[in-house]
C-alpha cells in the first residue's frame, strides 16, 4: 500500500508542489515527529495487521511493505508515523521519483495499492494484482472486525463475460444465454483472485482457533457484491467453487445500486472495476478501483501517487523462510 493511501498526505503534497523538492526535504525534516493522520486505507491495514495475533509474532500471517517515491531521508516521517500509530510495519522501499510498481513481483505481493493511477495501470498490464485507492470520507469506529468486499467480473474473475455483455448493448438476453451455456465452466481468475485465496487462508486459521476456543469470534468477513443476477449468478458461484475459494456473503443485485448495500455493510475496503460503483459509496466505504478489462479500456488516467505493500504469509512457512504471497503496494509522489 502506498504511503498516501495509508496516511493523509494532502498537506505534504501541497507543500511539495508549491516549494519543490529541496524545501520539501527540509519541511519533512522539521516535521519528522509530527505524526501523520490516517488515510483512506488505514483502517483496512490496521485491522488486517491485527490478525497477526493468530500466529506467533516470529511468523506473521500478514506483512505490509511501504513503497514510496520519497527518497530515504524524506521517507523517515512516514516510518515514524507508522511507529507512532503502533502499526506492525518494518519494511519499506524508497525509490526517489521512480515508480515502485516494478517491484511487485520481486516481493511476491498479494495486492499492490496505490494512489497513482498510472502505476496501477502499468501493474495491471503486467499481470500484477493492483488497485487504485480513491478518495473516501468513511469513518470506522470500534471493534476489531475486518470487512472486505469484492466485485466479481474484472476483479475476482476475468472480463470474459463482461465483454459479452458490452458487445450486446440493449440485449441482455444474449449475455444471459452465454452465461447459462457456460455456467459449468469457471471463469479464468481475475487480478485479485489470489488475494481472496490468501484471505481464505486466514479465515481457515480463525476457524481452527474457534474450534479450540469456542469463545473466539472470527473477525474477517468477506463479501461478494456483483451486478449479476439469475441466471448469471450460477457461473459466479461455480467459479468460486472451481477456484477453491469462498465468501461469507453474496449479493446478486441486478439493477440495484451497490451503494445501498455498502451503506449498510460499511466494508473497510471494497474492490470494483468500475468507478461508477465506487464514487456513490465514498462516504461509507473505502473504495479501490481495479482498472482491468473491457470496462477500463478507454478510461482516462489521473496523476496521483503513493504506494504500500501487503504480504499474506502461508501458514506452512516458518519465520526464517516466510513466503510473502502477494503484497499490497501504495505509492506516494512527494
Amino acid at each position: 500500500m502506498s504511503s498516501s493511501a495509508l496516511f493523509d498526505l494532502k498537506e505534504s503534497d501541497e507543500y511539495f508542489l508549491e516549494h519543490g523538492e529541496e524545501k520539501y526535504r527540509t519541511y519533512q525534516d522539521e516535521h519528522i515527529d509530527d505524526t501523520l493522520q490516517p488515510g483512506v486505507a488505514f483502517p483496512f491495514i490496521q485491522r488486517l495487521l491485527s490478525l497477526n495475533d493468530l500466529r506467533d509474532s516470529a511468523d506473521p500471517l500478514v506483512e505490509v511493505l511501504v513503497l514510496s517515491k520519497n527518497d530515504p531521508s524524506t521517507g523517515l516521517r512516514v516510518m515514524r508515523s507508522v511507529a507512532a500509530h503502533k502499526l506492525q510495519i518494518s519494511r519499506a522501499v524508497f525509490t526517489q521519483g521512480k515508480s515502485p510498481y516494478e517491484y511487485v513481483e520481486a516481493f511476491d505481493m498479494s495486492l499492490f495499492l496505490s494512489g497513482n493511477r498510472q502505476d496501477v495501470d502499468a501493474a495491471i498490464e503486467r499481470g500484477f494484482p493492483a488497485g487504485h485507492v480513491l478518495p473516501s470520507t468513511a469513518i470506522y469506529t470500534g471493534g476489531d472486525s475486518l470487512r472486505v468486499a469484492f466485485d466479481f467480473d474484472g476483479v475476482l474473475g476475468d472480463d470474459e463475460a463482461e465483454r459479452v455483455y458490452q458487445e450486446n448493448p440493449g440485449d441482455i438476453s444474449k449475455y444471459y444465454a452465454y452465461e447459462t451455456l457456460n455456467r459449468e465452466r469457471p471463469l479464468a481468475p481475475g487480478p485479485l483472485q489470489r488475494l481472496l485465496q490468501d484471505l481464505n487462508m486466514i479465515q481457515k486459521i480463525e476457524t481452527a482457533r474457534k474450534e479450540s476456543d469456542p469463545a473466539y469470534q472470527p473477525r474477517l468477513r468477506i463479501s461478494l457484491i456483483t451486478a449479476r443476477s439469475a441466471p448469471a449468478h450460477e457461473r459466479a458461484v461455480r467459479s468460486l467453487s472451481g477456484w477453491g475459494v469462498t465468501v461469507n456473503d453474496a449479493f446478486f443485485l441486478g439493477g440495484i445500486e451497490k451503494s445501498k448495500v455498502l451503506k449498510v455493510m460499511r466494508p473497510h475496503i471494497f474492490f470494483d472495476d468500475q468507478t461508477t460503483h465506487l464514487t456513490p459509496s465514498a462516504g461509507f466505504a473505502a473504495g479501490v478501483h481495479v482498472p482491468y478489462g473491457v470496462t477500463n479500456e478507454t478510461t482516462d488516467l489521473s496523476e496521483e501517487s503513493s504506494t504500500l505493500a501487503v504480504d499474506l504469509v502461508s501458514p506452512e512457512t516458518s519465520a526464517t523462510s516466510a513466503h510473502e504471497l502477494h503484497p499490497v503496494d501504495v505509492e506516494h509522489h512527494s
